[in-house]
């Protein structure tokens, strides 16, 4: 009776301080080690909070202060951050989107009367165009934010924290999976065109043989994603993902008073300045 009494005693102090560093000495090092580096090592939720205060004050303000002073954010947390080269490709990928803004809002503006020249049937508008200059500007605003988030946070990082501040792990999966999603899909079309060319098929050439090489890729493509699924969805469940309770994690990231100022303030400033703009409190350029 006695053994089994102190076997359910509870630790004292320096008996948890001891497993906790037994734990500690068992667990990897990369699982431990803080981020480091310039904005690299604030604290996921932080740079969350600052991402989507800075999309919606970029789409939120109205005028041209909004999106500019994000850009000028953006540009001065990548020069912190030294994430300039990075951001190249992000900043590439908007481009098509940014070339049918311009085009469709300078040319085809509804109601707008100050034409700028004639091209045949076409009429630019001063209106069209500095409407189509704002849209370009948030855009590039929202991109180029999430771009330095998503360079500067590591997914498993943010899914730890989130997880720790109480997130359910139901939301955990959506959100890691909706990250995830993209870079898998391209990694495996990058894999089932190197081998279905390696079986002979021709992906290159003229624009008919590519459409014809749509079909052998996208079949595998759907039916390697549908796959996927089934076979995660039976990993975490051997993983105890319906498990009752809360679980354990082992990354603690840095966090302090300062940064929860930074949230808060970041925050309800974004609330504050759209509401004051849509409601005409903030007339800004």
């Amino acid at each position: 009776m006695a053994s089994a009494s102190s076997a359910r005693r509870p630790l004292d102090r320096g008996e948890a301080a001891l497993t906790s560093v037994h734990m500690q000495a068992a667990v990897p090092d990369f699982v431990l080690r803080p981020p480091t580096g310039p904005y690299h090592s604030l604290n996921p939720s932080t740079k969350l909070v600052i991402a989507f205060a800075q999309a919606a004050v970029a789409f939120g303000v109205r005028g041209w202060t909004g999106p500019l002073v994000v850009l000028a954010m953006v540009v001065a947390t990548a020069a912190v951050a030294r994430i300039g080269r990075s951001m190249v490709p992000f900043a590439l990928a908007v481009i098509p989107l940014v070339a049918s803004i311009l085009l469709i809002n300078t040319f085809l503006f509804p109601g707008a009367t100050d034409v700028i020249v004639r091209i045949g049937p076409l009429s630019p508008t001063w209106t069209g165009l500095e409407a189509a200059l704002q849209a370009t500007l948030r855009v590039a605003a929202f991109a180029l934010s999430v771009a330095v988030f998503a360079l500067t946070t590591p997914t498993g990082d943010l899914l730890a924290d989130l997880e720790r501040r109480g997130l359910g792990r139901r939301g955990i999966f959506v959100i890691g999976a909706a990250i995830g999603m993209i870079p898998r899909i391209a990694e495996r079309a990058s894999e089932i065109t190197d081998s279905q060319r390696a079986r002979g098929l021709d992906t290159e050439g003229s624009p008919v043989r590519r459409v014809r090489g749509v079909v052998p890729l996208a079949g595998p493509l759907i039916i390697g994603a549908l796959s996927e699924v089934e076979e995660r969805t039976m990993a975490l469940e051997a993983r105890a993902f319906s498990a009752p309770g809360r679980r354990t994690t082992l990354r603690q990231l840095p966090d302090s008073s300062s940064q929860r100022i930074i949230r808060w303030a970041a925050g309800l400033g974004a609330i504050v300045a759209v509401a004051a703009s849509l409601a005409g409190f903030l007339p800004l350029p």
